[in-house]
């Protein structure tokens, strides 16, 4: 007997094969099987999506046969499916493109008998019992938090944003939770997740330590940065069952966990939350979606955010009571005040002309040195310069692939374009003039280093021996184990002036650091893109909290902003820590707007040879939805086409059409419908030199 199974594989974006395929099979497989089909001339990775009723009008001879079952492999469950077919739906990509792209890379490339090798053999259970007087004595704050998240579990089960202050031990109470769940049920299984990969190892280590009783193996890593055996293996154990607690970055979210009780996602505000190519879905969101999908097919699930600066949609759901709030506003041992450092404004317009670092901000990093304390100056640009440039003939260094300058790197002499990769040796002199004279504009990591050195040159340590000042930004850490290196000599105190960018402003625990200064934190006070003002206001909160980590030195503990605008009512609510405050003002602007989170969005990307080609696909494709009234387009509007912010990289022109909608409902009918339409446009004869479009529903950056 002969059946007939719906098959997605991964299908290039865009291309007419969007939904599952149909093979024959020999033997009935059930949903969620892995097999391996041939594709064109290709024999690839797919997975069994249903079995159909009846094949009585399918065509035989057109029906290829299934080539293989990865056997020994349960079947992805039914859970796991949901969440994928609406991850697609709602991103608006294929299903083939999301289930795929889910799982390890490594999967696809092994036969059956390949992965039987590699399928791990059962963990033996070596579980002991946990020793109670291993854990630290908890906070009220922290107790409280506890309570309030467990009795919800007995109640409506909303999910939880615990807002805590940086320092506050917000890590201590994911470690309880999730003890707590994996104590309740011996088959549970425990996600956490956080933004970057450098925040990986540390919190890897901590929560190794505390569930070393579970034994071992029982603790695993997803994410991006692994090899493809360490993700495969990591993978195979998430899915088994056997791993019952997974740490990883966004990729997680979409892991095969069968038995997922509970969900934390620290630093839920982070923007390294949305993917930002191919499906381009929201790791925070989809968590929550997630452990609403689990709760309402299995059993109970609850999803945990943690943030100190909560992202506006997050604090808004607060509000509306469609989230709970567990509030943690002081740090870990302060008495009585919250031990948050205090907070300093440097007016620049009263500061000597030039200056880079202000005459007291200097003096006050002095004063840390000699005291065997660190400071940490945060410039959230690597690089030396951002330009350099002929002063004779207004020649810059300009690449000419993008619209964008070439970052000027000291260290190694080139011209770096970040966005295209394009690298060059600077030139001897002007390339255009022939001046000798050509300077740096600006100030990158590397600079500031430099200049702090010069200026920090007659400062000594306690021990009579000079200042030490180490840069961290993705130029030093490019090198295996770099980054671990030096977080570990900053760590061991060999450090006193640390240089870095927003790699290290956030996450980090850093015992010895007093003082923490933003250098130049305007930029981002008037931009275009409304979320700026958050996403500052957050780097500005989270660099802050690396100053006083440790009790003893809270109290004198300072960060110092530089600024030319100190009564900007942003830096007004930094100097009070005050985030609600911050919140509501920002809440009330974006209600007026119709911004998020009162409005939705998505935007429509083109790239093209040319910018008119670009622009003339996303308009025309608009024009043409609007002739055809497509479902909900009287809910909806489209602006105009745009040049992108970096219109032109590695010479491919880049527009962008803005959609908005009061409704999510009316966005997402419009959307679904648009998309045939954005196909039949491609095909017009004016567009064929149009490279690639794509939509990003619910972006972060406009």
């Amino acid at each position: 007997m002969r059946y007939w199974l719906q098959v997605v594989v991964a299908t290039p974006a865009h291309s007419a094969i969007a939904g599952p395929l149909t093979y024959r099979s020999e033997s009935l497989l059930s949903p969620g099987t892995l097999v391996r089909v041939p594709l064109g001339k290709r024999e690839v990775l797919g997975v069994v999506w249903e079995v159909l009723p009846d094949s009585g009008e399918l065509p035989e001879a057109k029906t290829r046969d299934i080539a293989g079952v990865l056997e020994g492999l349960a079947p992805l469950s039914a859970t796991w499916r949901k969440l994928v077919t609406f991850t697609a739906g709602y991103y608006q990509r294929s299903l083939g493109e999301v289930a795929l792209a889910a799982l390890p890379p490594q999967l696809r490339e092994l036969s059956a008998l390949q992965l039987a090798r590699r399928m791990k053999r059962p963990v033996v259970d070596t579980s002991r019992p946990q020793d109670a007087t291993d854990l630290i004595a908890l906070s009220p704050q922290q107790t409280m938090a506890l309570a309030e998240f467990d009795a919800e579990t007995l109640g409506a089960r909303r999910p939880a944003l615990l807002f805590g202050a940086t320092g506050s031990g917000k890590t201590e109470v994911y470690l309880r939770a999730a003890a707590r769940v994996l104590a309740q049920d011996p088959s549970a299984q425990v996600l956490v997740m956080v933004p970057e990969i450098n925040l990986t190892p540390q919190l890897q280590a901590r929560f190794e330590a505390r569930f070393a009783h579970l034994g071992k193996e029982r603790v695993v890593a997803l994410h991006s940065g692994l090899t493809p055996a360490q993700r495969l293996k990591s993978w195979l154990a998430a899915h088994a069952g056997q791993a019952r607690l997974v740490l990883g970055t966004r990729m997680a979210v979409l892991a095969s966990l069968p038995n997922l009780r509970l969900l934390v996602v620290d630093e839920e505000h982070d923007p390294s939350y949305k993917q930002q190519e191919g499906a381009r879905y929201s790791a925070r969101d989809l968590a929550v979606y997630r452990a609403r999908l689990e709760t309402a097919t299995g059993e109970p699930c609850r999803v945990l955010l943690g943030s100190a600066t909560p992202s506006l949609e997050s604090w808004q759901a607060t509000i509306t009571g469609r989230y709970q709030r567990l509030n943690m506003a002081d740090r870990i041992g302060s008495a009585g005040a919250t031990g948050l450092p205090t907070v300093r404004r440097v007016d620049m317009n009263h500061q000597p002309k030039h200056c880079v670092i202000a005459p007291p901000l200097l003096a006050a990093i002095a004063q840390r040195v000699a005291r065997g304390e660190q400071s940490l100056i945060f410039l959230n640009r690597r690089g030396y310069a951002p330009v350099l440039a002929c002063h004779d003939c207004g020649w810059k260094s300009e690449c000419p692939h993008c619209s964008a300058f070439r970052v000027f790197h000291k260290i190694d002499r080139t011209l770096r374009c970040h966005h295209c990769g394009f690298t060059e040796r600077v030139p001897r002199a002007c390339p255009n003039c022939g001046n000798i004279d050509i300077a740096p504009v600006g100030r990158g990591t590397e600079r500031l280093e430099e200049h702090l050195a010069e200026l920090l040159a007659g400062v000594q340590r306690p021990d009579g021996s000079a200042v030490r000042i180490t840069r961290i930004d993705a130029d030093t850490t490019r090198l295996k184990g770099a980054l671990e290196s030096q977080l570990a000599s900053v760590h061991a105190g060999e450090v006193d002036v640390l240089v870095g960018t927003q790699m290290i402003a956030k996450g980090h625990d850093f015992r010895h650091i007093t003082l923490v200064a933003a250098i130049n934190p305007d930029g981002a006070l008037f931009s275009s893109d409304f979320r700026a003002p958050e996403r500052l206001f957050s780097l500005l909160m989270q660099a802050g909290g690396r100053a006083g980590r440790d009790a003893r030195r809270s109290a004198a503990s300072e960060m110092w902003v530089q600024t030319f605008h100190p009564e900007h009512p942003l830096f007004e609510a930094l100097k009070r820590h005050d985030y609600p405050a911050f919140a509501d003002q920002q809440l009330a602007e974006r209600q007026a707007a119709g911004l998020s989170p009162f409005g939705f969005s998505a935007l429509i990307r083109a790239e093209a040879k040319t910018q008119e080609v670009a622009q003339g696909f996303l308009n025309a494709a608009a024009l043409a939805a609007q002739t055809l009234q497509l479902a909900g387009h009287a809910h909806v509007t489209p602006y105009p086409a745009v040049p992108m912010t970096i219109q032109r990289v590695a010479n491919i022109e880049r527009a962008q059409m803005l959609v908005e909608s009061p409704s999510r409902v009316a966005l997402q009918g419009f959307l679904a419908a648009w998309q045939p339409v954005l196909f039949e446009t491609r095909r017009q004869a004016e567009f064929k030199s149009l490279v690639r479009w794509a939509i990003d529903v619910d972006p972060i950056a406009i």
